[in-house]
């Protein structure tokens, strides 16, 4: 629903511009979508009106990026705001940051505005008066640099020269990696030696920015093809060099047949559905990374990778860091990293262990990992079954009671608060989530029994 009202936003926009005398035109990514039978999640407008013009045509607006031609239109449709952004005609002159043009001449040509944008795919023009006049899509394209062409051939390529566009803006090297991953298509030759030779220049991105970028590839459906290709372009190494220092780890074959480090992680991404979080995708990604830094081989014992989990938590945490992930992404894809070989001893787990390996965060995340790492190696689900047949069968009131002892409770049984009212509490705990106490009474007289009168009398 969403969806249809951001385009009735959309096409109210474009029809009370052209009342005013102005060319406007859907444009850029919703027009590839809708070719290609896909729901745009949103429509860009672009336009001949100057941004003073289109202030003042509507009354909700926002001038984010006036001085570059962008105002933001607000629209209320059933109840929802709809912002549809708004872009008059340009071209663009120096860019000096690699990112912006230092500054932009506005036009009233729709092909020039064309010519400034990055790939052909995305680079085509819709009329939406003509569309409903005619009731064709195909006859209401603007197309200037034939992008329906490559899109029917499944070509990413830069409009125009392909060094110059992807010099004036870096990102466009990660975007064409995103979008011939995201559609399965191929880099046009001349475009992908561009994207290799200029691939150091990434730098020259927000560190924001690549992580926006990155985390869409993991999550749009085809992560293994994403990142092979930022392997091929050199890419990898400049945004990523932790994963890329996974290529060659061999592992012991009687644990991944599969093969290395690399094939295993390529397989699990290979795993993750269009949609998926993008916690659990950037937990896939890391949660091996540790392993280069401490693989050891002694025959004839087999290769091993003594506290490649700790290792792995603090790569990780660095990459993160670094990426500048909030702080509730960063706990949660290192809470998927810390645990992901608990499973091996789910089996095994005390009663009391198991429901507290159930309370992480987002517990399915660590399900859904756990089992895609199955498939990616020895192919055996039975831990994975094992630990979802136990969760699902549950009670969330067993997994998490109400505690039966409290500090509180230990305080009027006479106990002075200090560190270890915390191992106390614990033990108290671990019997109520085993079963083995069911009252405050029973677990405050496991407490005493624990803890001797000369424990009580050094509070």
């Amino acid at each position: 629903m969403t969806r249809l009202l951001a385009r009735i936003a959309a096409e109210r926009i474009v029809d009370r511009l052209r009342t005013a005398g102005y060319e406007a035109y859907f444009a850029g990514g919703c027009v590839r979508d809708l070719l290609l039978g896909i729901i745009p999640k949103d429509f860009d407008v672009a336009t001949s009106a100057h941004p003073d013009t289109v202030l003042s045509l509507f009354p909700r607006t926002l001038a984010v990026g006036a001085h570059f031609g962008v105002v933001l239109v607000c629209d209320d449709a059933e109840g929802q705001e709809i912002v549809t952004e708004v872009a008059t005609f340009r071209s663009d002159g120096i860019y000096l940051d690699g990112r912006h043009p230092a500054e932009v001449r506005f036009s009233s040509s729709a092909r020039e505005d064309v010519l400034r944008r990055d790939f052909t795919i995305n680079g085509m023009m819709l009329d939406p008066v003509l569309q409903r006049e005619t009731c064709s899509l195909t006859s209401s394209v603007l197309d200037y640099i034939g992008g329906q062409n490559d899109l029917r051939d499944g070509i990413v390529r830069a409009i125009g020269e392909p060094h110059r566009r992807i010099e004036e803006d870096k990102l466009r090297m990660l975007r064409a990696v995103r979008f011939a991953a995201r559609f399965d298509y191929t880099i046009e030759p001349a475009t992908m030696r561009a994207v290799c030779e200029l691939a150091a220049g990434i730098s020259q991105v927000s560190r924001e920015r690549i992580r926006d970028e990155l985390t869409r590839m993991l999550t749009e459906g085809r992560a293994r093809r994403a990142i092979e290709l930022l392997d091929q372009t050199g890419l990898l190494r400049e945004v990523l060099p932790e994963i890329d220092r996974l290529h060659r780890v061999q592992q012991p074959p009687e644990y991944h047949p599969e093969g290395d480090v690399w094939i295993h992680t390529l397989l699990l991404l290979e795993k993750l559905p269009a949609g998926a979080s993008p916690t659990l995708a950037w937990g896939a990604l890391l949660h091996d990374v540790g392993k280069p830094a401490t693989f050891s081989h002694n025959p004839p014992d087999r290769i091993r990778f003594n506290g490649h989990v700790e290792v792995g938590v603090r790569i990780a945490h660095e990459i993160l860091r670094r990426l500048r992930f909030s702080n509730e992404d960063r706990t949660q894809i290192l809470s998927l990293v810390e645990n992901h070989m608990r499973f091996g001893d789910v089996a095994k787990m005390k009663e009391s262990t198991l429901k507290r390996f159930f309370r992480l965060p987002h517990f399915d995340e660590h399900l859904a990992l756990h089992r895609i790492d199955c498939l990616s190696s020895h192919g055996d689900l039975t831990l994975y079954e094992f630990a979802r047949r136990r969760r699902d069968e549950m009670p969330e009131e067993e997994v998490r009671p109400a505690l039966l002892v409290t500090g509180r409770d230990l305080i009027a049984a006479g106990y002075q608060p200090g560190p270890r009212f915390k191992e106390m509490l614990a033990i108290a705990e671990d019997a109520q989530l085993e079963g083995r106490v069911r009252t405050r009474e029973e677990a405050l007289r496991l407490i005493q029994e624990q803890f001797s009168a000369a424990w009580r009398a050094c509070y």
